[in-house]
């Protein structure tokens, strides 16, 4: 990583169906070896499949998932004076919904039904009803952080 320049944030352009920035980037970080319009498919299905389910607005229901998983708090590893100590500290914006998009495709891919569409749209509706492994991973960490809280001072 470079210490000279901050690396720049590309342009994404917003999804075609939604207009919408953070589908965009779950679509990308769905896609696997370039292939776009095999992630397009997946993820406009599983929207369709949530639709159908849950009879609610599947942009609605992405975007409560997604705050459903964002964690708050996490640790980082900080080294003083020979012991590593796991310190809690705030997530920004950016690192909270990339971290969710993470945990949200991991769980998913996890899941155990046949398609990704099916797989994605159960963890897309157990993650908006605050349920699902991706759900459990947020609280974990919080856990790890509330645990290490007396390490806090060591904050940088």
């Amino acid at each position: 990583m470079s210490r000279r320049h901050k690396a720049e944030k590309r342009e994404i352009n917003p999804d075609p169906k939604f207009g919408d920035l953070v589908v965009t980037k779950f679509m990308n970080a769905i896609m696997l070896d370039g292939k776009k319009s095999v992630a397009e498919n997946i993820v406009y299905g599983a929207f369709d499949a949530v639709q159908g389910k849950s009879k609610q607005e599947p942009l609605a229901v992405f975007h409560s998932a997604l705050d459903n998983i964002a964690p708050h708090v996490e640790v980082r590893s900080r080294r003083v004076g020979g012991a590593t100590y796991q310190v809690p500290v705030d997530v920004r914006p950016e690192r909270r919904q990339a971290l969710a998009i993470r945990w949200l495709i991991a769980a998913a891919r996890k899941r155990n039904e046949t398609t990704m569409i099916d797989r994605l749209s159960g963890e897309l509706l157990d993650a908006s009803n605050n349920r699902g492994s991706a759900v459990k991973k947020r609280e974990d960490t919080h856990k790890m952080a509330d645990a290490n809280r007396a390490f806090s001072h060591y904050r940088w």
